[in-house]
């Protein structure tokens, strides 16, 4: 009979552990009848709870992010400027160095031209292959940007031209003779003109009236008499 009993009754183990030992959690105390105390259903409340923390959390993230954006695109655009600046300063300055390298070759051809300015003015390069080798000179220089300036009959320019004879006494000289043209390359001048000059054609017409004027107080003033 007894073994009969043993073998319908279940036998029954009780955990009393604290912690559960397969998800760590601390475990409730036991109701006095064995069954765990039944816990009470989460309120609706405490979902909306939740579900508006996530809601901040999600507009925090989102005005994070949107900051972020915002200031990364202002470190772009910044770069982007100082790399245009940079490129317009390197070109600037390439020009600039190509400007004083043809200006330097230029400089030292001017002795040339000289010479064949003298030859010219001499009739020696009417016809024949120096005409031709000085035509071409000329061209392939002032193709490159080189210009020259002085002549006769224009205004004085103490900038351009270094006056070398100085006739009369007026304030509007002008150029009468050039002994050396001068050159400039662009921007640049590379030699000032030689120039002789002389008054102004206004000058000339006032100094050649006020002689007149007085001969003709004189002769009024002599018929007074």
């Amino acid at each position: 009979m007894t073994e009969a009993n043993s073998e319908k009754e279940p036998i029954t183990f009780v955990d009393n552990r604290k912690i559960d030992p397969e998800t760590g959690e601390i475990r409730q105390p036991a109701a006095d009848n064995g069954a765990a105390p039944a816990q009470a259903p989460e309120s609706g409340n405490g979902a909306e709870t939740g579900n508006g923390g996530n809601g901040g959390d999600a507009q925090a993230l989102a005005d994070t992010i949107s900051g972020e954006l915002a200031e990364r695109t202002s470190d772009l655009q910044r770069l982007t400027a100082e790399y245009a600046n940079y490129r317009r300063r390197v070109e600037r300055d390439r020009k600039a160095a190509i400007d004083s390298a043809k200006a330097s070759v230029v400089t030292e051809l001017l002795g040339v031209l000289d010479d064949l300015d003298r030859a010219r003015a001499h009739g020696d390069l009417e016809s024949g292959p120096l005409r031709s080798v000085a035509d071409k000179l000329s061209a392939a220089l002032l193709k490159q940007g080189l210009e020259e300036f002085g002549s006769e009959g224009e205004p004085f320019d103490p900038t351009l031209h270094e006056a070398v004879q100085h006739e009369g006494s007026g304030h509007d000289p002008v150029i009468v003779i050039v002994m050396r043209k001068g050159y400039r390359f662009g921007d640049r001048v590379l030699r000032h003109a030689l120039v002789g000059v002389t008054d102004g054609v206004a000058d000339l017409t006032e100094n050649a009236d006020q002689p007149t004027e007085e001969a003709s107080d004189v002769d009024a003033g002599a018929n007074e008499q």
